[in-house]
């Protein structure tokens, strides 16, 4: 992430034509020799060990958090507190009691912020909203979403540790729910509106792994799969299926979206797509389908498309890399036009409350009430 987000810095004003400029600062790393390291491949000026000097260093206006969940409290409120704008990596946090303070802090400082929920930036989600603003989908009926991966599926992969850390309950504070269900969260919420309440199942397939830090095997406390169903406050129907053992599914991120007027499907590994069915009305006022019905495969690379405008002709792509160049750029563009991007901290807060009420379900058996604002 910590690249992801370097690069957007470096790209900004090469793309996108905000008034301020990024000036790469600092880099902070526990590993004084990796920091170093990005100072040298990146070009920040200095590296630093310790994230405090950070957060209260005069030459610094914004902290942006790509450290392990366990920390993005005490970074966050930190630097608020010392008044500087604040980006961080999803989830929010560990619990909603975390995400809590944390909106707290930067709302009493009043300092700008956001959420990295990157796919949000993805053209063809931004146009899945746009078509569902445009009242293309019409009344939603079901909402379905998955997100799969399979680098977890050996036994004698390890837990914790630099790269490994979310398989750490302690570091992490979850597993797929925090970590992949977060992003399928936000997005239909994003999309659909307000998820009221859940019923989730959870699994660990592998119990214990050997601890990178501790030498030992240890009990494995995150979720390594999670399936729950949900219910949206437009009275709509939601599935939502994670896991990191689909064997072949490399990053399978996927949602579709059913109304009574049209239908959305994405898949995050052919992200220049967005599937559109659109159900005709004939001249009679009546909404039928005919023969030339069908789903459309739009490919998202024309200037109309949201984003794409800045960056390259028609039927080239953009990746990965750019969404977080999106997300920067409309954040730089809140701050200069006092409309604050979003997800904002307090957005975040409702996905976390979801993800909340997702692990308290499995653990309790029961539907379980999220509490989201609507």
């Amino acid at each position: 992430m910590g690249r992801t987000h370097s690069n957007a810095y470096l790209r900004l004003n090469n793309f996108f034509p905000v008034e301020h400029r990024a000036v790469l600062k600092a880099i902070c790393d526990s590993d004084a020799a990796k920091a170093n390291k990005f100072v040298e491949v990146w070009g920040y000026e200095r590296a630093e060990t310790d994230w405090q000097k950070l957060v209260e260093a005069p030459d610094i206006d914004l902290i942006d958090i790509c450290v392990p969940n366990v920390a993005h409290r005490d970074i966050a409120v930190a630097a608020a507190r010392n008044g500087k704008m604040v980006m961080c990596e999803k989830p929010l946090a560990m619990s909603v009691a975390e995400a809590q303070e944390m909106v707290a802090a930067v709302e009493k400082a009043g300092v700008p912020n956001m959420v990295s929920f990157n796919y949000r930036r993805v053209p063809a989600v931004a146009l899945a909203r746009q078509l569902v603003e445009e009242g293309r989908i019409g009344r939603p009926f079901h909402y379905r979403a998955t997100y799969l991966q399979d680098w977890t599926i050996s036994p004698d992969v390890p837990q914790g540790g630099d790269a490994l850390w979310r398989l750490d309950l302690r570091v992490a504070g979850s597993g797929v729910t925090g970590d992949l269900l977060a992003h399928s969260i936000d997005t239909a919420m994003w999309l659909n509106g307000a998820i009221t309440r859940v019923v989730a199942k959870t699994e660990t397939f592998i119990k214990e792994r050997m601890h990178q830090l501790s030498g030992k095997l240890e009990a494995v406390g995150i979720d390594d799969a999670c399936m729950f169903l949900a219910e949206f406050a437009n009275g709509s129907m939601g599935t939502f299926e994670s896991t990191r053992y689909a064997r072949g599914r490399k990053n399978y991120n996927s949602f579709e979206l059913n109304g009574a007027d049209g239908s959305l499907y994405f898949d995050l590994e052919e992200p220049e797509y967005l599937q559109f069915f659109e159900y005709q009305q004939l001249q009679s006022g009546k909404k039928t389908e005919s023969h030339l019905t069908g789903w459309r495969k739009i490919h998202t690379t024309n200037a109309e498309h949201p984003y794409m405008k800045h960056y390259w002709v028609p039927g080239a792509t953009i990746g990965y890399e750019h969404t977080f160049l999106n997300a920067l750029a409309d954040f730089v563009a809140g701050i200069e036009s006092g409309k604050p991007a979003q997800p904002d901290f307090r957005n975040a807060l409702e996905t976390q409350k979801v993800c909340d009420a997702v692990l308290e379900s499995a653990r309790a058996g029961r539907w379980v009430e999220t509490g989201v604002e609507l």
